[in-house]
């Protein structure tokens, strides 16, 4: 399906049995249940996915399952995240093969290239499928930054449409459109920058805390949306601790704990990743707790049970 590149895109978690092989119907059932709740689009195996923790195969079988239980009814946009040019080829193309609507295109992963290594790694991957593709600029936690030269570079590579904006300076928000008028969509990606991305000019927001809030999510991109900027401040301060969280180190366990505590998911990861425990773990839970116990009113969605 085409996609409309604007709204709530959570970044969903891959669920595992306690065996920590792939559990694909838990998975099915929590992006079921996003949908259910509102959001736009998927971002499947991204960052919050574990994509670095699995193997080819069951990225493959885990997108085909998201693709399968979403049912057209959303864009699934799938995590490319590999160490080369020769990885990221081969899942575009599985990954279009399967039935994704779009990739969201990581710089090669341990290797930390130069500006002319990332303009041919994101033109190779483009050239190997008819994806729409957006960038993932990311910074702090990939030591790559996508900045103006590497856009520039790009301009004539019809099917890389987006840039999702992860670096916590919303200045390039600006600058981007500055630049580039409207030649990217851009997106917030940080989820504690969110609502000053949408400010600045971004389309929607790929998060991560929507996994366990989500109907706050959705309502808080409406009411900025609809210019209800009351409303998507209260949704946006009343969130801000756990948005907070999405810029640790420690986010995916973080994430999985939250879903987990509001019954949406577990919280079990994959090495080397670890769950969390001891003042971490409580930390997390009584974030959750209070969030849950304060949560706004939300204007043209039912309160999440």
């Amino acid at each position: 399906m085409a996609i409309g590149w604007k709204g709530v895109f959570p970044a969903v978690t891959t669920q595992l049995h306690e065996d920590l092989t792939i559990d694909l119907e838990n998975t099915q059932r929590v992006v079921d249940d996003l949908i259910r709740d509102g959001v736009t689009g998927i971002i499947a195996l991204g960052t919050v996915g574990e994509n670095n923790s699995l193997t080819y195969e069951e990225k493959v079988s885990t997108l085909a399952a998201i693709v399968e239980v979403v049912a057209g009814r959303v864009p699934v946009v799938t995590g490319c995240s590999e160490y080369d040019l020769r990885r990221a080829a081969r899942y575009a193309r599985a990954a279009e093969t399967v039935g994704a609507d779009g990739l969201m295109l990581l710089p090669p992963m341990v290797y930390v290239p130069k500006r002319n290594e990332l303009v041919s790694h994101f033109k190779g991957v483009a050239q190997a499928t008819t994806l729409p593709i957006m960038l993932y600029n990311n910074p702090p936690a990939y030591r790559t930054t996508i900045d103006a030269e590497v856009l520039d570079a790009l301009t004539e590579v019809e099917n890389i449409v987006a840039v999702k904006e992860s670096a916590p300076d919303t200045r390039r928000f600006t600058d981007f459109r500055n630049r580039f008028g409207n030649r990217y969509i851009l997106f917030a990606g940080l989820d504690d920058v969110a609502l000053e991305g949408l400010y600045l000019g971004a389309q929607g927001w790929v998060s991560g805390l929507t996994n366990a809030f989500p109907r706050e999510s959705v309502e808080l991109v409406a009411a900025f949306e609809r210019g209800d900027h009351a409303k998507a401040l209260e949704i946006y301060r009343w969130f801000m601790p756990l948005l907070h969280l999405d810029a640790e180190h420690d986010l995916v366990q973080a994430i999985k704990l939250a879903e987990q505590v509001m019954g949406r998911g577990s919280e079990r990861v994959l090495p080397p990743r670890l769950t969390l425990e001891g003042a971490r773990r409580a930390e997390i839970i009584a974030m959750v707790e209070k969030a849950a116990a304060t949560r706004p009113q939300l204007a043209n969605t039912a309160q999440a049970a």
